[in-house]
């Protein structure tokens, strides 16, 4: 079984971050949720209070396939404030997967990630992009890392990230379930 791991920081956007818990759990892959905040509670950017499946610096990365970053803010700044992120986006971008969307992208430009390689933000990130070949569509896939535009990418995002881990026929499947068209 895959396994995916989306970190969580105090001001993550709730709907970037729970869809791809969602849609993948959908697909039978195994998703944990890393609290980067020291406490398994988390709190979004529009006040919804979880609680997260692990801190992440306890989570098991070893037996992790892709890494995930919601946006949000101050969430994405968090993130990027985080070594424990810094340091698995790092070791996952190797041979594993990295995904992140909306602000998040940034972070991965910031670790110099997208160096030449085409990726796409939130509009208002797009000159935290230092590096990166911004195409401004919804989702893009650079090799073995995945970023989506925002809110309003977050299924077509989410359907790549299941495609990715659990096959097309399945990201497909899982389209048909909730009536997405697009």
């Amino acid at each position: 079984m895959k396994t995916a791991i989306v970190f969580l920081a105090d001001g993550f956007e709730e709907c970037e971050g729970l869809l791809a818990v969602d849609l993948l759990r959908r697909a039978k892959v195994n998703v944990v949720t890393a609290s980067i905040t020291g406490k398994k509670t988390v709190t979004s950017s529009h006040g919804v209070t979880l609680e997260a499946d692990a801190l992440a610096e306890e989570a098991d990365f070893a037996a992790g396939d892709m890494v995930i970053l919601p946006g949000g803010m101050p969430g994405t700044t968090r993130l990027g404030e985080s070594a424990v992120v810094r340091d698995q986006c790092l070791a996952y971008a190797r041979d594993r997967y990295v995904a992140a969307v909306c602000a998040a992208p940034s972070v991965l430009a910031g670790l110099g990630l997208l160096e030449g390689k085409p990726a796409t933000c939130h509009p208002n990130f797009e000159d935290k992009m230092a590096g990166a070949v911004v195409t401004g569509e919804p989702v893009a896939v650079a090799g073995r890392i995945i970023t989506g535009q925002g809110l309003g990418a977050a299924i077509p995002f989410a359907l790549e990230l299941v495609k990715v881990l659990a096959g097309a026929e399945e990201a497909q499947r899982i389209a048909k379930a909730i009536c997405w068209r697009g």
